[in-house]
């Protein structure tokens, strides 16, 4: 992660009370996640989906702890991802 992102990843964790190893994100996320906001993006035609998308994929990985990120967003992309 750049140093931005490092920052805020130790700003939020410190908000949640939690330690900021827990929010490493490995490349593949990474790639999973820029995929999923550049589809919300471009086949909505609204930048603004690109983050809410990527939070809802958080929130549903939140919630299923034996979920995989890429697997969540292949789901929400469809086929999407393809084009």
């Amino acid at each position: 992660m750049d140093d931005w992102l490092t920052a805020a990843r130790d700003r939020l964790a410190a908000a949640a009370g939690d330690d900021p190893a827990a929010y490493g994100l490995t490349q593949a996320e990474v790639d999973a996640l820029l995929d999923l906001a550049r589809v919300a993006a471009h086949e909505s035609g609204q930048r603004t989906n690109a983050p809410l998308a990527c939070f809802l994929a958080g929130v549903a990985l939140g919630r299923n702890e034996s979920a995989a990120l890429a697997d969540l967003v292949a789901a929400a992309v469809g086929d999407a991802a393809s084009s």
